[in-house]
C-alpha cells in the first residue's frame, strides 16, 4: 500500500519514470486486489499516468482497461471517491485515437450514465464524447445502444460538466445523416437546444449549440421544418443581432440553412421573424463561407418573393426589405470581391432581381 502511495505521488509529477520502469503493469495487477485501500491507490496512480496523453497508449497496452471495466461493472463495495477516480481514468483512456471499442465499455458506461453524482456523470459523458470521435462503428454503437434518449435528457442537466460534453457528442452524432438526426429529434433534442440558446449559458456553449443546430438544419427538409416548429428561428434571429460578433457567423449560417430546407410558407414566416437583416449585415464579413451562406439564404428568400409576385403583387416585396436592410449596396459591392464564386453569386442575384446589366 505504501509503495503504491509513493508511486501515485511520482505519477502526479513524473509519470514518465513509472512508464520507463514498467511500473504500470504492476499497478494494473493491484486493481484486482481484495484489499480495497490498495486497489484504490492503484487506480489513483494509473489515473495520474493515463492523464498524460503521451502515456495513454502505454497504459492501455499494459492491460488497464479490462480490470478497470470489471471494477466499474461488478464491484459493489466501491466508494464514491474511488468511483470518481475510476470513471476519470476511463475518460483518460478514451481520449486519443483510436479510442477503446465501445462494445467493451458499453455496459460500464450505461451503468454510470444514470449516476446521481455530477462528477461521475460528467466523466462518463466525456468518455462517451471521446468514443464518438473514433470510427463510425463506435458512434453507431452509441446510437444503437439506446444511449441517445438519456444523452438528450442530460442536455437539461444544470451542470456544464455534464451537458457540455453531451452537446459535443450530439453534434458528432448528427453528421448529416438523416436517420441519426431524426433519432435526436424524436428524443426531444430541439426544445433542449432552444433552451440552451435562450438560457444563461456562456457564449462558448451557445456557439456549440449553433453548430449542432446548423448540422440538424443543413440538408434535410423534414428536420428543418421541425426545427422551425420548435421555435428556434426567433431565438436565432434575436441572437444574430444581439450577440458577440465572433459567433454571429455561426448563427447566420444556421438561419441560411433553414431558408434552404423549408417550404415557401416557412420562408415567409422566417421573413416575418426578421431574418433578412442579419443575412444582409454579414455580407461584409471577412469569412467567405459566411458570405456565401448569406447570399444563398437571400436568394432563396427572393425566389419565394417572385412566386408571391406572380400571385398577387406587381413587385417582389422582399427586394424592398433587402434594400431597407442595406443589402442591395452590399451585394453590389461583392462584384469587387476577390472570390470568383462570391462575384458570380452576387451578379446572378443582381441580374435576376434588380435587372443589373
Amino acid at each position: 500500500y505504501h509503495a503504491a502511495c509513493c508511486l501515485t505521488s511520482i505519477a502526479a509529477y513524473r509519470p514518465d519514470l513509472l512508464v520507463a520502469h514498467d511500473a504500470v503493469r504492476r499497478l494494473v495487477r493491484l486493481l484486482d486486489s481484495n484489499r480495497n485501500y490498495v486497489r484504490d491507490q492503484a487506480i489513483w496512480a494509473i489515473c495520474n499516468i493515463a492523464g498524460q496523453p503521451t502515456h495513454r497508449d502505454f497504459v492501455l497496452a499494459s492491460g488497464a482497461l479490462i480490470p478497470l471495466l470489471n471494477l466499474l461493472t461488478q464491484s459493489k463495495d466501491i466508494n464514491l471517491s474511488t468511483l470518481r477516480l475510476a470513471t476519470l481514468t476511463l475518460c483518460h483512456l478514451c481520449r486519443g485515437m483510436p479510442p477503446p471499442y465501445f462494445e467493451e465499455m458499453g455496459h460500464a458506461l450505461e451503468r454510470h450514465l444514470n449516476s446521481n453524482d455530477d462528477e461521475v456523470l460528467g466523466n462518463v459523458c466525456v468518455a462517451i464524447m471521446y468514443v464518438c470521435k473514433g470510427s463510425e462503428d463506435e458512434f453507431l454503437g452509441v446510437i444503437e445502444s439506446e444511449f441517445v434518449p438519456k444523452l438528450v435528457e442530460l442536455l437539461r442537466h444544470p451542470s456544464p460538466a455534464v451537458f457540455v460534453p453531451v452537446l459535443i457528442t450530439i453534434t458528432t452524432l448528427v453528421r448529416n445523416d438523416h436517420d441519426q438526426i431524426q433519432v435526436m429529434i424524436d428524443c426531444g433534442a430541439l426544445p433542449s437546444l432552444c433552451n440552451l440558446l435562450t438560457g444563461g449559458s456562456d457564449i462558448y456553449i451557445k456557439k456549440a449549440t449553433f453548430v449542432t443546430i446548423s448540422s440538424i438544419t443543413a440538408y434535410f427538409q423534414e428536420q428543418t421544418q421541425l426545427a422551425v416548429e420548435a421555435n428556434l428561428v426567433p431565438s436565432l434571429v434575436y441572437l444574430a443581432q444581439n450577440t458577440e460578433p465572433y459567433i454571429k457567423n455561426d448563427i447566420v449560417c444556421a438561419i441560411s440553412n433553414v431558408t434552404l430546407g423549408v417550404s415557401h410558407d416557412q420562408i415567409k414566416y422566417l421573413v416575418d421573424q426578421g431574418c433578412i437583416k442579419p443575412l444582409c449585415d454579414l455580407l461584409v464579413c471577412p469569412d467567405m463561407r459566411t458570405i456565401s451562406a448569406c447570399l444563398n439564404g437571400l436568394e432563396r428568400i427572393l425566389i419565394v418573393g417572385e412566386e408571391e409576385k406572380k400571385k398577387a403583387e406587381d413587385v417582389n416585396s422582399y427586394c424592398k426589405l433587402i434594400e431597407d436592410a442595406e443589402g442591395l449596396e452590399k451585394i453590389e459591392s461583392l462584384q469587387q470581391h476577390g472570390s470568383n464564386e462570391i462575384y458570380e453569386k452576387a451578379l446572378k442575384i443582381l441580374n435576376t432581381y434588380w435587372a443589373v446589366i
